[in-house]
């Protein structure tokens, strides 16, 4: 471990491990959003923050900012944050390191007596992970500007809309307009790599180059249910017969296009739901997400566009009807500010760290930050790149080194940046 490091590396590992414990028993680590489980690591959040000498609120579009003052708040924000939701059966580390290495850089600015130019704030992003309405990154759209009225009326399995989660969690869906921030000068985010580059090559930290854009759609397939055992097959109007062909032509269209091009392109079905869904009934209705992700969009859309006149050809020649072809967002690919990456980059330096530029395949909050302000990120190795699975892990010291590397970066911005504005 390095001996070095301006943090105290024991006190933000507690932090990670006491979050992740607030989990679904029966399937670690769950904690899902718009959940109580969800409710009681933001209340446990809350009170850390609090403990820290934060002041702490929740924003109309459901973040949980908190925010201690600058000696010149004129200047603007620095921002350090990510999420503490979780996929289904997801890890320990993914979001959750990245609010509380913002928790942990104001202790340690508290501790040596640091009190920054800029107001700092630590934000946990409502919904990072996508959400049970289908929707991801629901907080850092809210404080973009980025999440509409269509967005809000989409619904959970039991009905409940977005605009009711989002009031249901602390947001205010009619005064979400206040949520979105002009006053924030940068954004860093520290997360686990959920790749094998750093932890082949055994180095410390990655500074992010970009982040992928990604594009979910919705595909519905309506039949007729019918029973399996009566039923002859010419005479079946069977929705998961157009819905198996779209999965397949999902991974052959996904290899071709990443095929041809020297860009990043991958696309996955990870939700296929069949109706009624019984060994001996006919499918009579189906529905697809599929998830898109490219660092250039001319290919999602020739993707989308394939997708579109392929999937409309299966459910004819199944007898059924494509009752939704729908894109239900859509968040195009961003580069990582210069400035910021220069930032972290020294800093990693400065520490006697290890680093290489890297490209995120995962989305992330940043991505949606970056429309309001200068936005960064940095990756630390995960063992074997295993992320939203229990198995799911990143060392101590890791973790410890991508934060001390942001508490850098944050230490200088907040002279360079203040240099700028005068």
């Amino acid at each position: 471990m390095k001996t070095n490091l301006p943090l105290d590396a024991n006190r933000l590992w507690a932090d990670v491990m006491a979050l992740a414990d607030i989990t679904d028993p029966a399937r670690p680590y769950t904690r899902r959003s718009f959940t109580p489980l969800f409710l009681e690591g933001r209340a446990w959040l809350a009170r850390r923050f609090a403990e820290a000498g934060l002041t702490t609120r929740i924003d109309t579009a459901g973040n949980l900012i908190g925010r201690l003052e600058g000696t010149n708040p004129a200047l603007g924000v620095i921002a350090v944050g990510s999420h503490s939701d979780t996929v289904p059966s997801g890890g320990r580390f993914d979001g959750i390191a990245g609010v509380a290495t913002g928790l942990e850089i104001v202790r340690a600015l508290r501790q040596s007596g640091t009190r920054l130019n800029h107001t700092i704030e630590i934000i946990d992003f409502l919904a990072e992970e996508p959400s049970e309405y289908g929707l991801s990154c629901v907080g850092s759209r809210g404080m973009t500007g980025s999440l509409d009225s269509k967005m809000l009326d989409l619904t959970e399995p039991s009905g409940e809309t977005l605009r009711e989660g989002l009031r249901r969690v602390g947001g205010d869906p009619d005064r979400l307009a206040e949520a979105k921030r002009e006053d924030i000068r940068a954004f860093l985010e520290l997360h686990i790599e959920q790749g094998i580059v750093l932890e082949s090559r055994s180095l410390d930290v990655g500074i992010v180059t970009s982040i992928v854009g990604i594009r979910r759609i919705e595909v519905v397939f309506q039949g007729e249910a019918d029973h399996a055992g009566t039923t002859p097959i010419n005479l079946r109007h069977d929705a998961l017969v157009a819905a198996a062909n779209t999965v397949a032509v999902v991974r052959r269209l996904a290899e071709q296009l990443a095929g041809e091009t020297e860009d990043y392109f991958v696309a996955t079905v990870g939700i296929l739901t069949v109706e009624p869904s019984a060994s001996n009934i006919v499918p009579g209705r189906c529905r697809l997400l599929v998830d898109a992700r490219t660092t250039n969009p001319v290919l999602t859309k020739r993707f989308v566009e394939s997708l579109d006149l392929e999937s409309a050809a299966f459910a004819a020649a199944a007898q059924v009807s494509r009752t939704a072809f729908e894109t239900l967002s859509d968040g195009p690919p961003v580069a990582c500010d210069a400035d910021l990456r220069a930032a972290l980059r020294q800093g990693a330096q400065d520490l006697g760290l290890s680093e290489i530029d890297l490209p995120s395949g995962a989305g992330h909050d940043a991505a949606f930050m970056s429309r309001i302000s200068r936005s960064a990120m940095v990756f630390v190795p995960c063992r074997k790149g295993k992320s939203h699975a229990p198995e799911e892990w990143a060392d101590r010291d890791a973790i410890a080194a991508g934060a001390a590397v942001i508490f850098q970066a944050v230490r200088a911005l907040d002279q360079s940046l203040s240099q700028d504005a005068s």
